[in-house]
């Protein structure tokens, strides 16, 4: 019996729900998806409602919860109808990206190991000379010289020529291009 009189009372304050979601969102198509998401809301928690307290003011505030949380995750949303924003979307395939790390990774193992250290303190870590020196315990001027036959090094190892050698190739970035 309770139920009952709980579900007419939901049923009595729609309209009232209606108007005011209308109020907010100026889209009726969008006030009554949020009076259903509202009344489902309620009545999925109707055990969290405290008898003989005031329905309409919990239903209002359901309402305006799930209006705002609504609203904060539409404006993080692009409005994009005719897919338009979609196709313009570009990502580089990440099979090169794979094999080039892989490359990497192998052509790092076959630094000798006090060189590989110091780049990775530096480069990898983000940490200053004088920070790599103290964990390695030398003096800045071995880590600098280090980390510079280090990177000396990789090019070799890694066969690079120009900045154009790292990231996409003009097989891809001419791919990517045409459209």
């Amino acid at each position: 019996m309770v139920e009952d009189t709980l579900r007419d009372q939901m049923l009595a304050a729609v309209p009232h729900l209606r108007a005011f979601a209308v109020s907010l969102t100026n889209h009726p198509d969008r006030a009554d998806d949020l009076v259903q998401d509202t009344i489902l809301r309620a009545w999925a928690n109707s055990d969290r409602f405290e008898r003989g307290t005031n329905l309409n003011a919990w239903l209002f505030t359901i309402l305006r919860n799930l209006f705002h949380s609504e609203y904060r995750k539409r404006k993080r949303e692009v409005e994009d109808g005719d897919g338009a924003f979609a196709a313009r979307l570009k990502t580089h395939p990440n099979q090169q990206a794979h094999l080039d790390y892989e490359d990497f990774r192998i052509a790092l193992a076959k630094l000798p190991l006090d060189q590989r250290e110091a780049l990775l303190l530096v480069g990898a870590q983000g940490m200053s000379y004088e920070e790599a020196a103290e964990v390695c315990k030398v003096a800045i001027g071995t880590v600098k010289s280090r980390v510079n036959r280090a990177r000396a090094k990789l090019v070799v190892l890694l066969d690079l020529r120009d900045e154009n050698d790292i990231g996409p190739d003009n097989v891809i970035k001419a791919a990517l291009a045409a459209e």
